[in-house]
């Protein structure tokens, strides 16, 4: 995106003060005669840019002149703009901090990239819940957030399907998953690092201690290897299916990637109609009757014969209804 990379190079010549066009050619990954054509933009902006020719010369800054925008790179001040998550900022209280950043680097930019920011932020909105999603009520999601803010070990109350439970935690950080907020923190009493949906605190109560959180504890890497490990422990059962090629093509959006690349690799060749034969692995086979019922007459079930079975008597059953 040419307003990014404008801001970068800006920031770059900042640094460096001179550069020669093919080292930030390289830098950008685009041409030297883009790169000429970035630093006339600058230039036309009111930057304080010149060329020099020669083995000695190359693209200088003015001595002295510097952009109040040390710190961020091009991307990060068109993310600023790019609608990220405001609404997680908003029920953070965070709202106004990304207003004001905005504020503050349309300030400070010249006017041309200053228009392209503003267009960024019309063109381009993150909606991260799905549809149909109903915001949960969070009456201690600040509480959290400042205990995490803070380091602060913090009481809660967590309600499960049937009782609630006591539980004293050291918050480690908040994760946004499709709409819905999770807690991340290290319980003392088991020593172990697990995750509590915010909607199910129903009481928080401030310890008054600090914690030391751990220096090498980095929570999108364990988000991530926890959300893995997760899956992993849904997956006990496989199913063999008969697809046709409409369903094959339709196959992998009833499942996530992981299983979907390893259907594809087992799946076996297609007959003289085009149906293959395909192994998955699925939850249990109630939940793969939820998953394979959108394929309706695209996929017949070979293994378990129970599956077989419920598949059968469900499309009956809407066959009579339907009459």
């Amino acid at each position: 995106m040419k307003a990014s990379r404008l801001v970068s190079l800006l920031l770059t010549l900042q640094q460096r003060r001179s550069a020669r066009a093919a080292e930030l050619a390289l830098l950008f990954e685009v041409s030297v005669r883009t790169v000429y054509r970035d630093v006339a933009a600058l230039q036309a902006a009111g930057v304080p840019l010149w060329t020099e020719p020669g083995r000695g010369g190359g693209i200088r800054l003015l001595d002295g002149w510097r952009t109040r925008l040390d710190g961020l790179t091009g991307a990060e001040a068109a993310a600023l703009f790019a609608g990220a998550a405001p609404e997680a900022l908003a029920e953070l209280g965070l709202g106004s901090v990304l207003l004001a950043a905005q504020a503050k680097v349309l300030a400070t930019l010249p006017a041309p990239l200053r228009d392209r920011a503003r267009t960024i932020a019309q063109r381009f909105h993150l909606d991260a819940p799905g549809w149909f999603h109903r915001g949960e009520e969070l009456p201690h999601l600040m509480s959290i957030a400042e205990a995490v803010w803070e380091q602060r070990r913090v009481t809660v109350r967590y309600r499960r399907a049937d009782s609630s439970v006591r539980r004293t935690l050291e918050p480690y950080g908040l994760v946004l998953k499709a709409g819905v907020w999770y807690l991340v923190a290290h319980v003392p009493d088991a020593d172990a690092v697990r995750t509590y949906r915010l909607a199910r605190i129903t009481a928080v109560e401030p310890d008054g201690e600090t914690f030391d959180r751990p220096p090498d504890f980095h929570l999108a890497q364990w988000w991530a290897a926890a959300a893995s490990s997760f899956d992993r422990t849904l997956i006990r059962d496989r199913v063999r299916l008969r697809v046709s090629p409409d369903g094959l093509r339709r196959l992998p959006l009833l499942t996530h990637a992981g299983i979907r690349d390893e259907a594809i690799l087992h799946t076996g060749p297609p007959d003289g109609q085009g149906w293959c034969e395909v192994e998955l692995a699925v939850e249990s086979p109630r939940v793969a009757l939820s998953q394979l019922l959108p394929l309706g007459a695209d996929v017949e079930v070979i293994a378990p014969a129970e599956l077989r079975a419920a598949l059968a008597a469900l499309g009956a059953a809407i066959a009579a209804r339907n009459a």
